[in-house]
């Protein structure tokens, strides 16, 4: 049966650390479902330094901007999941409608994240979802950053309500939500 943990945090709290560190301490094969695009030499620099943490660690690393649920399923054959994050899941997808004239909308959202977890729940593995926390700062001055805020937000919500743990990080200090 799997088990799904959504971690969660601002910007540079820890939660990619410790997702990776949690992860590395169960027994089994990982797979790292990485979602970030390559758009500029900086982002090309992050991508680096979070690949050189995880070699020889026992990594695989899946680039994984758009499919999710796709992913999971072709990624069977490893015991742990770690995708970081879904941040950069929501606004690939945001950007990939966009290019569609398309408005992805929060209930369009919370039917991919649904799906999501089904495909996760048919799964023996440990699942690890991470994902910024964005809505505890201002509203956004223009209606593309909160449509962002709220898809992500309603992501967020959907995934963190069918996991079975959920955490938030803090400076480097996770604190449980919800499960042991």
């Amino acid at each position: 049966m799997a088990h799904l943990i959504y971690i969660s945090g601002g910007c540079r709290s820890g939660k990619s650390s410790y997702a990776q560190n949690l992860a590395e301490s169960l027994p089994g094969k990982r797979a790292y479902l990485a979602t970030c695009p390559l758009i500029d030499e900086e982002m090309e620099q992050r991508i680096a330094h979070h690949q050189q943490q995880r070699i020889d660690r026992g990594w695989e690393t899946i680039e994984v901007p758009l499919d999710l649920a796709g992913a999971v399923k072709q990624a069977s054959h490893f015991d742990i999941l770690l995708i970081d994050c879904l941040t950069l899941w929501i606004n690939n997808l945001l950007y990939e409608a966009e290019q569609k004239e398309e408005t992805l909308t929060e209930q369009m959202i919370n039917d991919q994240c649904t799906e999501l977890v089904k495909v996760c729940r048919k799964t023996n593995q440990t699942i690890i979802f991470v994902s910024n926390e964005l809505g505890m700062g201002l509203v956004p001055a223009d209606s593309v950053s909160r449509r962002y805020r709220d898809c992500l937000g309603r992501c967020n919500q959907t995934i963190a309500k069918l996991a079975n743990k959920a955490i938030f990080m803090v400076s480097g200090i996770p604190l449980t939500l919800k499960g042991a």
